[in-house]
């Protein structure tokens, strides 16, 4: 510590849930880091120990014991440094949220989040239970004090408290998971905590995919005034380092990189969190490679895209399964694309094997008119196929269905449903066209006739998506009305749509949720996506 000013480390990693020596040994390195660059203070996000959100793992009595036991091996082990680093601790039967701060190889307190949130993907109430004390520590002039993400939202609470006792400088470890825009509510009420309490704020927030949810780092550091001082990376692992004085603060740390990072644009955000989290969910899952069905769409388009971007061309496989139905340019849209790509690409045409479907059913289907029956028999079989690959050589089954389609039920059950991550599932139609555009502006992989052909699913003839479903600009309202907003019939029918198609489109989302329990999951990226966010009965009859 020199000249009264501390220099403090926000190490945003990537932690895994569950992997407790992985962990430890990823906290370490990024503790000798900050000792490289001279910091005093080292902080690590909520329950890096342990990954979030643990979930069940927390039921399990020897998990508890082994985290504790990773956490006193760290603390042996750190010298020359102060750390705060998320972990849970035990008392009793009771288990905490908590945070550590270890100075010289010694443990030298605790603090347990108070404020536990039960609401959209959170239920941190079913593990822990809520602290009660306010310790604060001492790093050379500062007096320092812990909470823990929750803790800072609500206002007037916990931080208020810790100023009254004298802190300042308030470190919030937080594990925040992204949707749009979340970073700058996060920026606002940040600014507000530092100029209200007229003391420094850091923010230390994780960065990683754990299964639905991704988390984008972007670490704060707030000066009293409220003005932003440093900006951890976003979707990237950082150590964000700032010199911190009582009287004042400079940005400092990086050698030749002094300064703060560009905030990403809103569509560069968003696919890179659907980046991040493909590429995590595949490789902390053990797999390597990956297959996807290429129709020639711009669903498909997109997905493939992000997994080369996740995992590199040589772990991404293509494959075209035509039928009769399949038009001369899709087919070879997805052969162009394919070869934009540079990725492996197979052509597995499914015209015999429909036909052999066709004719062994055609007793049972005598006397019936050919319906949507024979149209998803085209998507089951597409599945089976890429399933069949799976199989056989070890490739997890990416699935292309959108927000838009998985809403309404426009998607087949154990058809293109089927695989192992749905990368697109929480990204309505409308922004599938916007992340694609988007992404050909760094190199034009995507076909432009992929973007202005009209959406169809190709399972009969002159198929198109809008003759079942509304305009995609229309739907896309209605459904972010209904589903996100939790709007009814009559508010979604004030805002001047058709009040047939508002009432047919709430009856397909009602309707489908059986599809939609059994869909595999997919990244969230909005404020309330399907699965932990949205949690309706299946059998419901309240339908307003």
């Amino acid at each position: 510590m020199k000249d009264n000013l501390l220099r403090i480390g926000l190490a945003q990693i990537n932690s895994c849930v569950g992997d407790l020596e992985g962990n430890r040994k990823k906290i370490f390195e990024f503790v000798e880091k900050a000792k490289e660059n001279a910091c005093d203070l080292v902080v690590f996000p909520e329950l890096a120990i342990t990954g979030y959100p643990p979930e069940d793992l927390l039921l399990k009595k020897h998990f508890i014991s082994d985290n504790i036991k990773t956490l006193n091996s760290l603390v042996k082990e750190i010298k020359q440094i102060t750390a705060v680093i998320g972990f849970v601790d035990q008392n009793k039967n009771h288990i905490f949220n908590a945070a550590a701060v270890i100075t010289d190889g010694k443990l030298k307190g605790i603090y347990h989040k108070k404020n536990l949130p039960n609401y959209s993907v959170f239920d941190e109430k079913r593990y822990f239970e809520s602290g009660f004390k306010n310790p604060l520590f001492k790093v050379g002039k500062f007096i320092c004090a812990v909470n823990i993400c929750e803790d800072i939202w609500e206002e007037g609470g916990v931080y208020a408290q810790q100023k009254k006792s004298g802190a300042n400088l308030l470190i919030n470890i937080s594990a925040s998971p992204y949707y749009i825009d979340k970073i700058n509510l996060r920026k606002k009420m940040l600014s507000r905590r530092a100029k209200d309490l007229n003391d420094f704020v850091c923010y230390c927030n994780l960065v990683g995919g754990q299964d639905e949810l991704v988390f984008d780092g972007g670490s704060f550091i707030f000066d009293k005034k409220g003005k932003l001082i440093a900006f951890g990376k976003q979707f990237q692992e950082d150590l964000l380092i700032a010199d911190l004085g009582i009287v004042g603060a400079a940005p400092s740390g990086r050698p030749k990189n002094i300064g703060q990072p560009r905030q990403m644009s809103r569509l560069e955000e968003v696919y890179s969190a659907l980046v991040l989290g493909t590429r995590d969910y595949i490789t902390k899952n053990g797999f390597k490679k990956v297959v996807i069905g290429l129709s020639g769409g711009i669903d498909s388009a997109l997905v493939v895209a992000i997994a080369v971007d996740a995992l590199g061309r040589e772990n991404v496989v293509g494959v075209s399964m035509p039928s009769q139905y399949t038009s001369l340019g899709t087919k070879t849209d997805a052969e162009i694309l394919a070869k934009n790509l540079k990725i492996k690409f197979l052509t597995i045409p499914i015209d015999g094997i429909f036909n052999t479907y066709l004719d062994n059913l055609q007793k049972e289907f005598s006397g019936r008119a050919k319906d949507t029956t024979e149209e998803n028999l085209q998507a089951r079989i597409r599945g089976n196929i890429l399933m069949s690959l799976s199989n056989k050589f070890g490739w997890l089954v990416l699935t292309t269905g959108n927000k838009s389609e998985t809403s309404v039920g426009y998607c087949t059950l154990y058809g293109d449903m089927a695989g192992g991550f749905a990368v697109i599932k929480d990204v309505f139609k409308t922004l599938v066209y916007d992340l694609a555009y988007f992404r050909n502006e760094k190199d034009k992989i995507i076909p432009e006739t992929i973007f202005t052909r009209s959406p169809s699913a190709e399972l009969k003839e002159n198929q198109r998506d809008q003759d079942s479903l509304p305009d995609y600009e229309v739907l896309d309202h209605i459904l972010k009305g209904y589903i996100e907003e939790d709007k009814s019939i009559e508010q979604i029918i004030a805002k001047k749509f058709d009040a047939d198609i508002v009432k047919k489109v709430i009856k397909l989302v009602d309707t489908n949720e059986y599809k939609r329990r059994q869909a595999p999951p997919g990244i969230k990226i909005t404020p309330k996506a399907f699965g932990k966010d949205r949690r309706l009965p299946i059998t419901n009859k309240y339908n307003k």
